[in-house]
C-alpha cells in the first residue's frame, strides 16, 4: 500500500525516540481531532501522541487508503490496552505538499 511520506511516518514513528521526526509531519497550523479534543500545532499534536502512546500502548496497522473529497482516507486495525482491542478505525487526513494539516481519527 503507497503511504504519502507523511502519513506513513504518523503510522510508523516510535514512541517515544521518533517523536521529532513525528512533529515534523504536520504542518505548523495542524489540527488533530480525537476523542472529543483538538490538539494544534506540531508541540501539542507530538503531546498527545506520546500521552496516548504511553496510555494504550496500541499500534495500527494501515488496511486500505482512499482519496476522499481531497482527503486521505486510512482504515487501519488498531490494538492495544483499551477495551475492545483490536478495532478498526478511519484516520481522515489533510496534506498540503508533505505535511499533514488536519487529521480526524473516528
Amino acid at each position: 500500500m503507497q503511504l504519502p511520506a507523511p502519513i506513513r511516518t504518523y503510522f510508523t514513528a516510535r514512541a517515544p525516540q521518533e517523536g521529532e521526526a513525528f512533529a515534523a509531519a504536520f504542518a505548523a497550523e495542524a489540527i488533530v481531532h480525537d476523542e472529543g479534543q483538538v490538539h494544534r500545532g506540531p508541540e501539542e499534536i507530538r503531546a498527545w501522541w506520546l500521552a496516548a502512546k504511553a496510555k494504550y500502548r496500541h499500534s495500527a496497522e494501515p488496511l486500505d487508503v482512499a482519496n476522499v473529497a481531497d482527503k486521505t482516507v486510512v482504515r487501519a486495525r488498531v490494538s492495544g490496552d483499551f477495551p475492545g482491542s483490536p478495532v478498526i478505525m478511519t484516520f481522515t487526513f489533510g496534506l498540503a505538499g508533505d505535511r499533514i494539516t488536519d487529521l480526524e481519527i473516528g
